[in-house]
């Protein structure tokens, strides 16, 4: 079985994999530091609560944007499970190539999310992934990578939004029932929920008409891109286990690592 580990800004969401059916997903904080005991006892004991021995894992691989917690995270996998995981960096076999300026600076978990869709939803297709960030990808339809934008994320904005205006509260991001606001909270909501998918629809727009393919599919993911994606007949799928079949696929592109001895 495949352990796959993809480490967000927020939260490390985490898969199980047996060949391609993703058996069980849970998630952990990624915002708190732990020490790699910490980390292989929070694995384990996830495992284990889904009914999935931790010594059926044969393979593990890593995906991550926030590099502080690598080193105890991979120390983790390898003193609990044996086993040297694959990292999604540059230099792996992906299945997709980079064609932008500075291919190094692209995040994992957009190679990951690339990856997913164009294997998946074939080419060309847009990603759009709202986390943190929310970022439009745009892979042609020979599995090159060749433009992406990167705007604050849904969540991100609301948070800046509270914290910033003193007297404005912090509010649920749902869609509110009508634009014309008339009292704050709805009045907030609107705000961020239309703006968010005004942007969505304006950028997915011009990506396509200044990239002039054709036939370009359009998948969402990301928690709170499922409120956006209804909105919208510019979004073709939402798909919110994306990242970690991403990252199945680009582990079965990988020649296996060799178990630790220790």
């Amino acid at each position: 079985m495949l352990l796959a580990i993809d480490v967000g800004n927020t939260n490390i969401t985490i898969g199980v994999f047996k060949g391609r059916e993703l058996k069980a997903t849970f998630r952990i904080t990624s915002k708190a530091p732990k020490t790699s005991d910490e980390y292989g006892a929070a694995l384990c004991n996830l495992l284990e609560y889904n009914n999935i021995p931790p010594q059926k894992i044969a393979d593990v691989i890593v995906a991550s944007v926030v590099p502080n917690v690598m080193y105890s995270l991979v120390s983790a996998v390898i003193k609990y499970f044996g086993i040297h995981p694959v990292i999604v960096e540059a230099g792996i076999k992906t299945g997709i190539r980079v064609a932008i300026e500075n291919p190094r600076q692209l995040g994992a978990d957009r190679i990951v999310d690339a990856v997913a869709a164009y294997e998946i939803y074939g080419g060309p297709v847009l990603v759009i992934d709202y986390g943190t960030a929310t970022t439009y990808d745009l892979v042609d339809e020979s599995g090159a990578f060749i433009a992406g934008v990167t705007a604050p994320g849904i969540q991100t904005s609301a948070q800046a939004l509270f914290s910033t205006a003193a007297k404005l509260p912090e509010v649920e991001i749902v869609r509110p029932k009508t634009i014309l606001a008339q009292e704050t909270i709805s009045s907030m909501q609107a705000g961020i929920f239309f703006g968010q998918l005004g942007q969505t629809e304006y950028i997915i727009k011009n990506m396509k008409k200044e990239s002039q393919l054709e036939n370009i599919k359009t998948v969402a993911t990301g928690g709170l891109g499922v409120i956006i994606a209804k909105e919208t007949d510019l979004i073709d799928v939402y798909d919110p286990m994306l990242t970690l079949y991403g990252m199945q696929r680009i582990q079965e592109k990988q020649t296996r690592r060799p178990k630790s001895k220790s």
